[in-house]
């Protein structure tokens, strides 16, 4: 069933706010909306202008309004802008009428909710328990992880009279968040999974964490949770949540608990779990041997034995437990393919967000979706492809590959370009490569069908060393420097030099997603391609080259311009263009050199400077920047507080002369954190992107982007005193369990990393290398790593070791091992 109509009247009462209607005539609202790049049913939408510490709402009503929006919740009637013709609700504070509204919205059902929280896991607990209770409810659950002041409002507007069960996220980053989360979400039942670290900067101690998160559950009838944590269950006892009326549900591996675990027997890819339950002996076995996952599936047991499910059934079901689907993987396709994989669950929830993943995938203009039945949505056949015909026309795919019989037999519902096969098998012996060609397609399945299959048939073949990207890191190092800046200052981000080793487009268009205000790359061709994939921010280009000048007109690059010569050439490249007019002039950025002698103007030719670019008829000054030269190193804070000083002079002589406002930069990532009063007009991020700080403290909220993975291509025993690798450089001390991997210099893993230097990570332990490492191979000791195998994983560098403990092993920085990752290492991007 789909959401109902509300109308607008009615929306504006719940949140007591003042509606100015320019539309008369509207057919209602359906979806409410928060962020202005994913809005999908703009007609029946209801868009909060939310204002955030760097992004205003109200910024992009006139540009949503475009796209055919309707309908606003905005704080003051100056954000209504002319000639927009909509209907606006005027409200104190567009946060809290979203709250408000999704409160009420909860009041109008009264189907049980379970609402989960804790430090870790709530995701996990949330999937494995849809999956687990399915077959008995039609459940309403957070998409994905919308547990925030934002989501969980958006994931109760979901709730439709269909629904018998709803399972909500609730999580908390400072105290008196959470009381507003119980308002809305109201569940009946609790579960604590556990308590962590995450946010404790934001919390006196870990006891006012856990009371806050407390607060979810002053009014369920139900608490789960794990006796084994004392912090929790101390404050659940002394919280005054349990009385008559509400009953705790626990479990513990010490101690006597409703749920007493017993025996925790793990085998190469299962494990079983036995414990007491009402004096009787129950056992599940679940297909993962993690101690999170343990914990998690403990979790859903305790909640199915709640529910009183038989164990016998809840065994079953339990054997079956399929991976969240956690990431989003995108790879190189056949036949400069991008290909999406997203093969591990299928519901129109989960759909919906690799749609828009896909959407957000600007290399491409065609787009392919390859779906397989959607399996238990509880829905009635015809009722369920409809809904994913038109999810499909609004998300503007151009073509379904529909595998199953069920998607089969509804293919006339679909009107774009399709075909269908009754399973994988089928699609694979009917596959023809060439047609794919230039697009995107994602692939989109539940875990019974194999699409894997698929995904490895597609994707371009290369050697098994790959230098995964996690998307989600990037964005959040990208906010923590975010929030370091005041509100008014830019922010421009290095994607030079293959964007660090990560890749350009792919970095690029995530930081377009987001809103940075400019690019910077180091040549032209960069920036060209740039812009051929779809790239629109504004994009400097920090060495211009003559030949080059033609591009950069062509497509928009702005140049530095470092000196009198740069600056004579390009103006004459644009003499000879045409390419302006005087209300038109082409956009510049002036370096200054302030102390790096590297490449700049003088001081001594400011004046000089000033006067030519004042008679330039061709060209407009768009920022004046300069170069610190040792802002991650305290011993020479006073050189650069000198350079900071003289770039203030500079720039301000400069300035000083024009009409037009001019930006000023000096700030890289080390100096954004260590310099914040020089922030100026705009700042420069760079390596921080990517997870790479100057100090210890800013260093541990980072997190590391990139991890470079091969694996074990042959393992052999080796006897004491024979050697290993070229020139005999490795000599066995004792015998030896030797692993070739697939990784060598001409990857990019340099060659002083051989013979011990460098180590790798083998199933959780280090292994250092013997001998010198080869072209296309490197030869590591596994002797004290039994369970290393042929076709193995080996981490190089990510969380442990981490690119920072290679560099610093070579001597070296973290930029020289990021950007010397060769091309020929595939590049897995991914988003959680």
């Amino acid at each position: 069933m789909a959401h109902a109509l509300h109308k607008l009247i009615d929306l504006a009462s719940v949140v007591d706010g003042e509606l100015h209607l320019g539309l008369q005539d509207h057919p209602g609202i359906m979806w409410l909306e928060t962020d202005s790049r994913k809005v999908s049913n703009p007609n029946q939408s209801l868009f909060f202008a939310i204002q955030g510490e760097r992004r205003d709402g109200h910024d992009f009503i006139s540009e949503l309004y475009a796209a055919g929006v309707l309908n606003f919740v905005i704080t003051k009637k100056e954000f209504i802008p002319a000639g927009v013709t909509a209907n606006f609700l005027i409200v104190k504070d567009s946060l809290k009428a979203l709250q408000s509204l999704a409160a009420w919205h909860r009041k109008q059902f009264s189907l049980p909710i379970i609402s989960i929280t804790g430090s870790n896991g709530k995701t996990i607990v949330k999937e494995w328990g849809y999956q687990l209770l399915r077959e008995n409810y039609h459940i309403v659950r957070s998409p994905k992880s919308y547990n925030s002041q934002i989501g969980v409002p958006l994931s109760v507007w979901q709730i439709t009279a269909d629904d018998n069960l709803g399972i909500f996220e609730a999580g908390i980053s400072m105290p008196g968040e959470m009381v507003e989360l119980e308002k809305m979400i109201q569940p009946n039942i609790g579960i604590f999974t556990n308590v962590g670290t995450a946010h404790d900067e934001n919390f006196s101690n870990q006891k006012e964490k856990i009371y806050e998160k407390m607060k979810l559950f002053s009014r369920v009838e139900k608490l789960i949770y794990c006796r084994d944590y004392t912090e929790i269950h101390d404050a659940v006892l002394n919280s005054g949540i349990l009385c008559p009326s509400v009953a705790a549900f626990t479990w513990s591996k010490k101690t006597r608990a409703d749920l007493q675990v017993g025996r925790i027997a793990r085998s190469e890819y299962e494990t079983e779990v036995q414990a007491i339950y009402k004096n009787s002996f129950i056992s599940i076995r679940i297909p993962f041997t993690d101690d999170a996952s343990i914990e998690n599936a403990i979790h859903c047991w305790a909640l199915m034995l709640l529910l009183e499910l038989d164990n016998e059934v809840i065994a079953q079901r339990m054997e079956l437990l399929s991976p969240v689907a956690m990431r989003l993987e995108m790879k190189e396709g056949i036949n400069n393919c991008s290909v999406i994989n997203d093969s591990y669950n299928s519901d129109l929830g989960s759909l919906t967000i690799a749609l828009d993943f896909m959407n957000q995938q600007k290399q491409h203009r065609r787009r392919t979706l390859i779906l397989s039945d959607i399996l238990q949505s509880g829905k009635n056949e015809v009722q369920l492809y409809e809904q994913v015909a038109t999810l499909l026309q609004q998300k503007a795919v151009h073509r379904l590959i529909g595998i199953g019989p069920a998607i089969s037999r509804q293919k006339d519902l679909f009107t774009i370009e399709k075909s269908f096969y009754h399973d994988t098998d089928e699609f694979l012996r009917e596959l023809n490569y060439n047609s794919f060609g230039n697009e995107t397609i994602l692939i989109k399945g539940a875990r019974s069908f194999g699409f894997e299959s698929i995904s490895r048939a597609l994707q371009q073949k290369a050697h098994e060393t790959v230098l995964e990207i996690n998307l989600n890191a990037v964005v959040h190092n990208l906010n923590l420097f975010k929030s370091r800046l005041k509100p008014e200052t830019k922010l421009m981000v290095m994607v030079k030099a293959f964007s660090y080793g990560s890749g350009s487009f792919e970095i690029a268009n995530v930081l377009q997603f987001h809103r940075v205000d400019y690019l910077a790359v180091a040549y032209a061709d960069e920036g060209v391609e740039l812009r051929k994939t779809g790239i629109t921010l504004p994009i400097m280009v920090m060495n211009p080259e003559e030949q080059s000048f033609d591009a950069m007109i062509n497509y928009s690059l702005e140049p530095e311009i470092y000196s009198f010569r740069i600056l004579h050439q390009f103006t004459e490249a644009l003499r000879r263009r045409g390419a302006n007019t005087e209300n038109n002039r082409f956009r510049v950025h002036i370096e200054l050199d302030t102390g790096m002698k590297r490449l700049g103007f003088e001081e001594e030719e400011v004046s000089e400077l000033i006067v030519r670019l004042k008679n330039n008829k061709f060209i407009k000054v768009a920022s004046v920047f300069s170069h610190l030269v040792a802002s991650d190193e305290q011993e020479h804070d006073g050189y650069t507080k000198s350079q900071i000083a003289l770039f203030r002079k500079m720039s301000a002589s400069i300035v000083s002369h024009f009409e037009y406002p001019i930006l000023c930069h000096i700030l890289n990532s080390s100096g954004i954190l260590r310099f914040p009063e020089a922030q100026m007009d705009m700042v420069r991020l760079g390596i921080g992107l990517h997870g790479v700080a100057s100090t210890v403290h800013e260093q541990r909220q980072l997190q590391m982007v990139a991890t470079l993975k091969t694996t074990i291509s042959q393992i052999r025993q080796v006897k004491a005193g024979e050697t290993v690798g070229y020139s005999r450089r490795g000599v066995a001390s004792k015998n030896m369990t030797v692993a070739t991997v697939g990784i060598g210099y001409a990857d990019g893993l340099s060659r002083r990393l051989g013979n011990g230097v460098g180590k790798m990570m083998v199933l959780g332990q280090k292994a250092p290398t013997l001998g010198s490492i080869c072209m296309d191979m490197t030869m590591i000791d596994v002797s004290g790593i039994p369970n290393a195998k042929e076709g193995t994983e080996v981490i190089v560098f990510g969380a442990d070791p981490t690119i920072l403990d290679i560099s610093a092993e070579l001597q070296t920085i973290p930029y020289e091992v990021l950007t010397g990752i060769s091309e020929r290492v595939k590049r897995v991007y991914f988003h959680e």
